[in-house]
């Protein structure tokens, strides 16, 4: 496992959504403005923390990310876990090469990826979110999604005193002068 910035960013949105109305999704586009990532970048990330069932996505408009059904048990190493779960570390591609020739800090890096894994399985989204609404953060109102079809403004009836052909013209100017 590694830890990388799609994991930091990856925490970050997860705390982003623990802070808001669970019954309220956040739309990617919104997050990605809030914290300065890309879209595109989120959208990957997100794809990953769905399929693990951390988050749950709601179509269409209004729609957008909430926290998935494990809500406030869900930890930093589960959310770590599932944004890194495919990616070999660099210590294991280093290592491929070189099969004859024993890694005499193997045993190293297995202890503080396990201590690693146990501290972070001890911090929860939960407790992270509280932490920043202790520090004073305030979640900004999500403006009004209301969509719909408006009605077309009326425009006021032009009357006027011109005539409309030439006709009219004709017998309009001697009635005038």
């Amino acid at each position: 496992m590694r830890l990388s910035t799609r994991g930091r960013f990856a925490i970050t949105a997860m705390i982003d959504l623990a802070l808001r109305d669970p019954h309220s999704p956040v739309p990617l586009s919104e997050l990605a403005l809030r914290h300065g990532i890309s879209l595109s970048y989120l959208e990957q990330v997100f794809a990953k923390l769905r399929q693990h069932g951390l988050v749950e996505s709601t179509r269409g408009p209004g729609g957008g990310y909430a926290l998935g059904f494990r809500g406030d048990s869900i930890s930093v190493a589960d959310i770590v876990t599932a944004i890194e779960s495919d990616e070999p570390s660099p210590a294991i591609d280093a290592r491929k090469g070189a099969q004859d020739v024993p890694d005499m800090t193997e045993a190293l890096w297995e202890q503080l990826h396990t201590a690693l894994m146990a501290h972070m399985r001890t911090i929860t989204l939960k407790s992270l979110a509280v932490d920043q609404s202790a520090k004073g953060f305030q979640v900004p109102a999500r403006k009004s999604t209301k969509k719909g079809i408006l009605k077309k403004p009326v425009a006021p009836a032009l009357r006027t005193n011109a005539p409309n052909s030439v006709f009219a013209l004709g017998q309009w100017l001697p009635a005038r002068g």
